[in-house]
């Protein structure tokens, strides 16, 4: 049987612990630091718990290792099966593009529920809050300088879908504006 593939979240934990040998409380520094919590949900009480999901499945190892802050701290470090699986992981994703499973698409899906006023404020909303999270990741982006390369991809490719989302908000509260077109079934063309 084929080992068990990764999940989100056990890839973004393993990928940290193979940039360099952590400890839980590192790991959360980073993805507070790198705002990945904007696209993965990572609690921080999970991380200890994936971490062992991690171990048990040998794609880490761990050690105590002295810490000058005091006690001694679980240090995790990426096995060879681990960066096996996390490459298979990371091609697995970059070429095999997955339907996006946004809640933004159930509520398009069921707009009619809510009356015009109601689909213009919600729209008007969510196009705000869209550019304070636009804002906010920005700023973020250039508190931090001298990033690896993959980490300003990163940035760039989430400000990138936060534009392109931004824009559509827009377009669409313009559409809405103008208020609803009526439907018009095709014709079906006939083949001679």
């Amino acid at each position: 049987m084929p080992p068990r593939p990764l999940t989100h979240a056990e890839q973004a934990i393993l990928s940290l612990v193979a940039e360099a040998p952590r400890h839980g409380y590192e790991i959360e520094q980073v993805i507070r630091q790198r705002g990945m919590r904007e696209w993965a949900d990572l609690g921080f009480s999970s991380i200890y718990y994936l971490l062992g999901r991690l171990e048990r499945r040998g794609l880490v190892r761990s050690a105590r290792r002295p810490s000058p802050e005091g006690p001694l701290r679980r240090v995790y470090r990426c096995t060879p099966a681990g960066a096996s699986a996390l490459r298979q992981a990371v091609v697995r994703a970059l070429t095999q593009p997955e339907p996006g499973d946004s809640p933004v698409q159930l509520a398009l899906a069921n707009l009619p529920v809510l009356s015009a006023r109601d689909r213009r404020r919600a729209i008007a909303e969510y196009h705000d809050r869209l550019q304070e999270r636009e804002t906010l990741l920005r700023k973020r982006h250039r508190e931090q300088p001298g990033l690896p390369d993959h980490v300003q991809a990163m940035f760039a490719r989430s400000e990138a879908l936060l534009r392109t989302e931004i824009r559509w908000a827009k377009a669409y509260l313009a559409h809405l504006a103008r208020g609803p077109r009526p439907h018009r079934p095709r014709r079906e063309r006939r083949i001679p």
